[in-house]
Order: C-alpha cells, then sequence, then structure tokens
C-alpha cells in the first residue's frame, strides 16, 4: 500500500483591497517622514558647510559631500576616495566625522550623533553656536 504523501505548505494569503489600501498608506507614510528627515538633514548640512567655508549645496551631493566632508575635516581630498573601499570607508568616515566635530569644538558624542541621529546633529551644529575653527 502507497501511504499518502502530505506537505506542509501554508496558505495563501489573499489580501483585500482595504488591506492593500492600508499597507500603501503606512508606507507613503513612512516614506514622507523619511523624506522630510533628510530635508532637515540637508539644511544643517548645508549651513555647517558654510560656517566651514565651503560650499553648502554641494555638500547635499551624495557623492560630492564625502570630499566635503574630508575639506571640513582638515584632512587630504584623496581621503575621500578611501571611502570608496570596502570596509575601510567605515573608518575613515567615522575618523573624518570625528575631526569634523573637532573642528567645531565638540567631542564624541557630537560624533556619534552625526553617525546615527544625522537630521538632529547636523542642523545642531549649522545652525547653532557652534564656531568652525580651521586649526
Amino acid at each position: 500500500m502507497l501511504a499518502a504523501v502530505t506537505t506542509n505548505t501554508p496558505p495563501a494569503v489573499d489580501l483585500g483591497a482595504g488591506e492593500i489600501a492600508i499597507l500603501t498608506g503606512g508606507f507613503l507614510i513612512v516614506l514622507i517622514i523619511a523624506f522630510a528627515l533628510q530635508l532637515i538633514a540637508w539644511a544643517g548640512l548645508w549651513k555647517t558647510a558654510n560656517k566651514a567655508n565651503q560650499v553648502g549645496i554641494l555638500a547635499c551631493i551624495p557623492v560630492v559631500q564625502i570630499f566635503i566632508f574630508a575639506l571640513m575635516a582638515g584632512r587630504p581630498i584623496w581621503w575621500a576616495i578611501l571611502c570608496f573601499i570596502p570596509i575601510v570607508n567605515i573608518i575613515i568616515i567615522i575618523i573624518i566625522l570625528n575631526n569634523i566635530s573637532k573642528r567645531f569644538n565638540r567631542g564624541v558624542g557630537t560624533t556619534l550623533g552625526l553617525i546615527f541621529l544625522p537630521f538632529i546633529f547636523w542642523p545642531i551644529l549649522g545652525f547653532g553656536s557652534a564656531q568652525y575653527s580651521a586649526d
């Protein structure tokens, strides 16, 4: 006798129109919030770059921004090229952001803030009372 073969396949999920609308609306809300936070970070970054005697609009362009960061940190421009090497880029960006924090007479807390909460800490540097020192 042959034994019956059973498969453990989960049942198919059938979403209705209302559920799809809720998921789409939730996704759009998250997308709008993320875009708003990015605009806030760009505004702070622009102002911070201007304080550091750099062209602010260039600091908002993703590939160019790392070159502006290197100049703001007082590092040679070739340090920005190191950011295109995997694994090395993480270390270089942390060093550059730490040097930017030091140039604004801030500490490690600001460096961590620039890494993990840029939409808060770039405006703090840009619109706050921090002064850039090119020492």
